[in-house]
């Protein structure tokens, strides 16, 4: 797959930051597919940049599982293994039950009604088939609770796997998972929230991020799989 051709030059000083949003954003929306070789000079003559930054921003990008090396052999765009939904979705659904745990004190009626004006334009947005906006919604929703949970060891936690999963989210189900049931699940968050009642909204998040039988299946059948599937 030919790197993104209508990037323009970047200047020095942005370069490294500006790199890495580049090449994490071509991996997460598949327009550098996985598996695909990676060529530092290649990359740099087309961001216009060294070759120092671009190496920079593969390492990170390595240090948060999306891209893979074999040293000094090839770099390449880490694999899209279905199987690894199975393994993320309980951790991120953990992590945000914390983190609504330790929000519970701190929410306030505008907190309340930002969840649910997000919930709304959500849903207004899978209505239009707005897929891309409909995404950035669910997870604006998602964020404002792990923000005011105010625990940034959550938020960092939750923003390295968030990349991983979209981009598994895409290559295998598409837009499948983002559906009105989750504006059903999200409004039946605030109700609990509004309610007071803390453990059935703790049970509600963790449901928000459980699989579709179906999906659960194929992911939990790749999982046991000796040569699960992968886009490659």
């Amino acid at each position: 797959m030919p790197i993104p051709a209508s990037t323009a030059p970047l200047t020095r000083s942005l370069a490294r930051e500006e790199v890495y949003r580049n090449l994490k954003q071509w991996i997460i929306e598949l327009q550098l597919a996985p598996g695909e070789i990676l060529r530092d000079q290649e990359l740099a003559t087309q961001l216009g940049v060294s070759r120092t930054p671009v190496r920079e921003a593969l390492r990170q990008l390595e240090d948060e599982g999306l891209v893979v090396t074999s040293f000094h052999k090839w770099t390449k765009v880490a694999p899209s293994n279905l199987a690894d939904i199975a393994q993320l979705y309980p951790v991120v659904a953990a992590l945000e039950a914390a983190a609504l745990e330790l929000a519970l004190p701190h929410l306030t009626p505008a907190d309340l009604q930002e969840l649910a004006a997000s919930n709304d334009a959500l849903a207004a947005a899978i209505a239009a088939q707005d897929h891309q906006l409909a995404t950035a919604l669910d997870a604006e929703f998602h964020a404002i609770i792990v923000r005011v949970s105010m625990n940034l060891e959550i938020e960092k936690m939750l923003a390295s796997l968030r990349p991983r999963i979209r981009r598994i989210e895409l290559a295998h189900f598409g837009d499948q998972r983002m559906a009105p049931q989750s504006v059903a699940e999200h409004a039946a968050i605030i109700e609990a929230l509004r309610a007071g009642d803390s453990q059935a909204a703790v049970q509600l998040i963790k449901q928000n991020w459980s699989l579709p039988p179906d999906l659960l299946q194929l992911a939990t059948k790749t999982t046991m799989d000796p040569a699960p599937a992968t886009l490659t």
